[in-house]
């Protein structure tokens, strides 16, 4: 199992035509858990690895998390070799880690611009906070 973090940016990012910001995410992991994410290229992503939820703004952290449901597959509709990913949102984790998010220091996280692995050192806390 791997670990991914996935970068959102509610000012850019969208879901369902509303702004893919903690509320959204929050509110689909009560209610409608399982989504389906863009991914600009397939990555290495397998059922059962975790997918942790960077928001970009307004406090840059992680604030959800999810578990691959299949493989990406490549975005038909698109058509421009772009990938999805079903992701179902793990409901009580999401909750825990929305009321105590992990901040990009407390991650040693760089500039983040596409989808990367949990650095190994990060992966304690995400879990803890998750309450997994």
């Amino acid at each position: 199992m791997a670990d991914w973090i996935y970068i959102l940016n509610p000012l850019r990012d969208v879901l369902d035509q509303e702004p893919c910001d903690k509320e959204k995410i929050l509110g689909l992991a009560e209610e409608d858990p399982e989504a389906e994410f863009w991914l600009s290229r397939r990555n290495r992503m397998v059922p059962g690895d975790r997918v942790w939820f960077f928001f970009t703004s307004p406090d840059a952290a992680v604030a959800a998390v999810g578990e691959v449901d299949e493989e990406p597959r490549l975005d038909s509709e698109a058509g421009d070799g772009s990938y999805l990913v079903p992701v179902t949102l793990l409901t009580e984790a999401t909750k825990a880690l929305y009321r105590a998010p992990v901040g990009r220091d407390e991650l040693g996280l760089g500039q983040v611009r596409s989808v990367q692995k949990v650095k190994p050192g990060a992966l304690p806390l995400l879990l803890e906070r998750a309450g997994l």
